[in-house]
């Protein structure tokens, strides 16, 4: 017998193609006059459009995001949020860029509009994370979720069929941990069912035609519903280890993800089996973990922690970092199997089958 609590935020979402063109309504629907506008160094062009369209509501430009919001840039945009006058963000780009609105909105309860330009799926969620001294500390809070969300897919076209690839197992990874999650839900299920079979169908096709407008829209769409599943949702011990690992020894946030996932799937196989059954079925396999390996090899993307810069003498802190605090996770976490699992992933071996 099914037995669940499901509660729904209500969040605004604009999709489709040219919608940034929205912004400025959506500006005007939340009464925001003076918008600080948020990027990274990499992405200061895409923000400088969204200042021209906004005109007179946008306060300026703030192109310092950094991966994994270190506390120092986080008081930089605070601070310079507050030289502006600002009442408002805009952050456009990855879920570096949306960590960042969110840092200020924990500070100062500016809202935000969010303009997702990657898979990351933060966008949805009121999850937010800092890393201060070396490690990623998350939480969440109401204060920092997005008040409207444009879904522009032509705003991924530029992003590299690698790093689309990176950002679609991600957030794939949210979908995945949704499904075993302690407080999931059939609506969750749905989502993150759909989710799977959307990013399987498109991740592929834009590693051959980066600009395919169905794939990117695919894809978009899919990670929507991924951070609805994130944000719904307790995340297990991929999750920590990918907040462990990053903020531990700075790896790459998305490549991270893409290398843990069908490990941590195999290390959580036996102990949650209806998930694993969902998961394969979604794409197309007959088993979760080597489904997700394969989706990350077919989409030529790293496959190993020592290809993103992870060195094998770390392993061992690693597995300290991670057993301390643990997630809750469908199966116990055991010191000597996570220290396999890692170094299965250090090495890009296929996920075991006797984890």
């Amino acid at each position: 017998m099914r037995a669940f609590i499901h509660d729904q935020p209500v969040l605004r979402v604009v999709f489709g193609d040219g919608s940034l063109a929205e912004l400025p309504k959506e500006a005007d629907r939340l009464g925001l006059k003076r918008l600080l506008v948020l990027s990274t160094p990499e992405q200061q062009a895409t923000g400088e459009t969204a200042v021209k369209l906004l005109g007179p509501r946008a306060a300026g430009l703030c192109a310092q995001a950094r991966m994994h919001v270190p506390i120092e840039i986080a008081q930089i945009a605070r601070a310079e949020s507050k030289r502006l006058q600002a009442d408002g963000t805009v952050p456009i780009g990855g879920g570096t860029t949306t960590g960042l609105a969110k840092a200020i909105a924990l500070e100062l309860d500016l809202p935000s509009i969010a303009v997702p330009t990657t898979y990351a799926g933060s966008e949805m969620t009121s999850i937010y994370g800092l890393t201060q001294d070396g490690e990623k500390r998350t939480g969440r809070s109401e204060k920092v979720r997005p008040k409207a969300v444009i879904y522009d897919p032509t705003l991924t076209y530029g992003m590299p069929a690698r790093l689309s690839a990176t950002s679609g197992m991600n957030a794939l990874a949210h979908c995945v941990e949704s499904l075993y999650a302690p407080d999931t839900t059939p609506i969750i299920q749905l989502y993150a069912c759909d989710s799977i079979r959307a990013f399987a169908r498109a991740l592929p096709v834009i590693l051959k035609e980066p600009t395919n407008a169905a794939a990117r829209s695919d894809a978009h769409y899919a990670s929507w519903l991924a951070g609805i599943a994130l944000d719904r949702t307790q995340m297990g011990l991929h999750h920590k280890l990918c907040h462990t690992l990053g903020g531990a020894f700075d790896l790459p946030h998305a490549e991270l993800h893409t290398v843990i996932l069908p490990h941590a799937a195999a290390y959580n196989r036996a102990a949650a089996p209806e998930a694993m059954r969902l998961i394969a079925a979604s794409l197309g396999a007959e088993d979760a973990a080597r489904g997700l390996y394969d989706l990350a090899k077919r989409s030529g993307v790293p496959l190993s922690l020592s290809e993103i810069g992870m060195k094998e003498a770390d392993l061992e802190h690693a597995v300290d970092l991670a057993v301390k605090t643990p997630y809750p996770n469908p199966r116990p976490i055991e010191r000597a199997a996570l220290r396999r699992l890692l170094d299965d992933a250090y090495h890009g071996k296929p996920p075991s089958t006797g984890l």
